[in-house]
Order: structure tokens, then sequence, then C-alpha cells
């Protein structure tokens, strides 16, 4: 039987009626990230951008009858060149959004982190993933599995707010933030529990807005209404999360990894902190996933573009 994705064709829906925002594509060199733009720029989610060896993307789409025809094309003779390229439109103002080719993810992040020419802003640049869990009657966000390996409170305060203004753009308001560790009590033995307690008074305290945070909540109690009952956690947040918060990088990479090849969830990634949210695929990501990458990126294109105009006005 099929795998359905409704919770992703959701996000791809809501793209339809939006203006089609400019994306540059940072070196799309083999099929599947060519032919992801293209499809993405077919179905109205954006325009994209081309970067990259033009002879060589000219004739992957050749080969594999890719139609390119309506797409920009830039040239830049390699990999290195093309992110510089892509990262510098951005700064500019001609694309919204960024997205990674067949380029590897440190050469894409090198430029976009670059202090004079990069799109570093105030926040702290993280990760998220946007899991379709069959079992799980909602879109989840996993934060961060990708970027900051060993976050400090510090680092964790921008990743979790990253993460709820990412949630609100997707349209839910007040989302329901879980500070994850191996246990929901504070013990001074495992700091991830400290950490908790100390960024839930920080969003009592108006430090991070806009979300509902609860903390420290082991992992079944913070997804399982059943399992917070039976530990008797009295919370809004407790068994309903829509984030979870990771302690660091190897904890976040371990669930993402165990909900998709263990519970046949898909993940869809995204950047944010930076001038531009940046969409981050796999080459293992089916083409649903991946027009839900550009979906979640396009709609956090439009937040802020409408905070922008806000500010202006």
């Amino acid at each position: 039987m099929e795998r359905k994705h409704e919770k992703y064709e959701r996000l791809i829906a809501r793209c339809a009626a939006l203006p089609r925002a400019p994306c540059a594509v940072a070196h799309p060199c083999d099929e599947s990230s060519l032919r992801g733009a293209v499809e993405a720029g077919q179905m109205g989610i954006l325009k994209p951008i081309l970067v990259g060896p033009k002879v060589r993307i000219e004739a992957i789409a050749k080969q594999f009858g890719i139609d390119i025809s309506a797409c920009e094309l830039v040239d830049a003779p390699h990999s290195e060149a093309a992110a510089e390229i892509a990262v510098r439109l951005a700064r500019e103002g001609k694309a919204e959004m960024l997205m990674k080719g067949s380029l590897h993810t440190d050469e894409l992040m090198a430029a976009v982190v670059k202090r004079e020419t990069g799109l570093r802003t105030s926040h702290r640049i993280s990760h998220c993933f946007i899991m379709d869990v069959p079992a799980i009657d909602r879109v989840v966000i996993i934060t961060d599995a990708a970027v900051n390996i060993f976050p400090t409170l510090e680092d964790k305060v921008h990743i979790v707010q990253n993460a709820i203004d990412l949630v609100l753009a997707l349209g839910l308001q007040q989302p329901k933030v879980a500070i994850l560790s191996a246990m929901e009590t504070v013990n001074p033995k495992v700091p991830s529990t400290i950490e908790a307690a100390a960024l839930c008074k920080m969003a009592e305290r108006g430090q991070i807005t806009g979300g509902l945070l609860d903390g420290p909540l082991a992992l079944d109690n913070a997804i399982d209404l059943g399992a917070a009952r039976i530990k008797k956690i009295s919370s809004p947040v407790a068994g309903q999360a829509d984030i979870l918060v990771v302690p660091d990088l190897e904890a976040g990479n371990m669930l993402a990894k165990s909900l998709s090849f263990m519970a046949d969830a898909d993940a869809a990634g995204i950047v944010l902190g930076a001038r531009v949210p940046i969409i981050l695929t796999s080459r293992a990501d089916s083409v649903t996933t991946r027009l839900a990458s550009c979906a979640v990126d396009a709609l956090v294109a439009k937040a802020r573009r409408e905070s922008l105009n806000r500010a202006v006005a």
C-alpha cells in the first residue's frame, strides 16, 4: 500500500495561492536536485534560479528530460563558486530562499556563515526537521539535529525561538515545545534537565516568545498523552508537543533517523536564523519530501517578507 503524505500535501497546497518567491539553487548538478527544484517551480511553490556550471546543468537536463526553459540560469565554474553566488543573490535581495543542490552541505553553509559576505543575523543558525510520522496526527518538529553539535544554553534559546517562529509561519498559534531529556525531573547530574528548566523559566520571563514550553520531558511523555498520564505529568505540553528540542545533535540525528527508518516517517528539512530560509535536502528524500521542504521554505519566506513590510510601514 502506497504511503500517504496528507500532512505534507496540506503544506504544499497552501503554497498554490502564494506568489512564487525566487530561490537560488546552489549547484543543482545531479538529477534529483535539478528535478526537485524544477518540479517545485512547475507546481508554483517557488521560482528557481539555477546557479552552477551552465553546460553541465543543461547536459543533465537533456539527459533526464528535465525542462529548464522557464528557469533563470546563472553560470558558476564549480560548487564553491555556485555557493558563493547563490548566497550573494540572497544577500542582494534577488533571492528570498536558498536551496542546496548536489554540493556538500558544508560548502553551502561555509558561504552562508561568512561574516562579511554571508547571510548571518543576530540569531544563531539552526536546523529543523519537519517530520511526517504516520502514527502521529500532526507534523512534529525536531531541532537541532544537523547544525549545532553541542549547543550551549544561549544557543538553545535561539534554536527554540527559530523553531517557534517556523511553526508560527506554518500557521499554528502558540506551538507546544517539549525540551527533551532522558527523564522528566530536574537532576543536577544530567545537564540537559537543568537547561530545560532554565529555558522554561526564560520563556516565562519573555526571553523566548510565541510558544508554550515545558521540560525536562522524556520522549514518551512529550508525544504520548497516555504516557504523560501514567507519569502523572500535568502540563499543556506533555503528550501533545509540536516541537521537540533535543539535548544535542547526536540525540536529534538518532531520533530523526529512528523515526524515518523504523516508523516510516519522512523528514523535510530547513535551516533558519539566516537572512533567508535555506532548504537542505538529502539524496535519499522522496519527491514529496523535497516538495514539502520547498513548501515550508516558501511559507517562512512569506512570513519574513510580511514582517519586513510591517517594519517598514
